[in-house]
C-alpha cells in the first residue's frame, strides 16, 4: 500500500509541475509577443528612416545630375573656345601669308 501512496503522490505533484509548467510557458509566450511587438515598432522606425535615407540620396542624384550637365556645358564652351582661338589664329597667319 505504501506503493500506492507514493504512486498517487507523484501523480498530483507530476500534474501540479505540468500546470506550472503551462502556466510558465503561458508567460515565456506573452513576452515573445511583447518582444515581436517591440520589434515590429523597430523596425517600422527603421523602414521610416530608410524611407527618408533613400529621399535624401535622390535628392544627392539630382545634384550630381546638375553638377554633371554644368561639367558637360563647360567642356563644350571651352572645346567652341578653342576652336574659335586655333580659327582665329589659322586665319591670322593665313592674313599675315597672303600680306607678305
Amino acid at each position: 500500500m505504501h506503493v500506492a501512496v507514493r504512486e498517487n503522490w507523484t501523480d498530483e505533484r507530476l500534474d501540479e509541475f505540468g500546470k506550472r509548467m503551462d502556466e510558465r510557458f503561458d508567460r515565456v509566450d506573452e513576452r515573445f509577443d511583447d518582444l515581436r511587438s517591440e520589434m515590429r515598432q523597430g523596425f517600422g522606425e527603421v523602414d521610416r528612416r530608410f524611407g527618408g535615407v533613400d529621399r535624401r540620396f535622390e535628392q544627392v542624384d539630382k545634384q550630381l545630375d546638375r553638377i554633371g550637365d554644368a561639367i558637360e556645358s563647360m567642356r563644350n564652351a571651352i572645346v567652341f573656345a578653342a576652336i574659335s582661338m586655333s580659327s582665329a589664329f589659322v586665319a591670322g597667319l593665313i592674313a599675315l601669308v597672303i600680306q607678305s
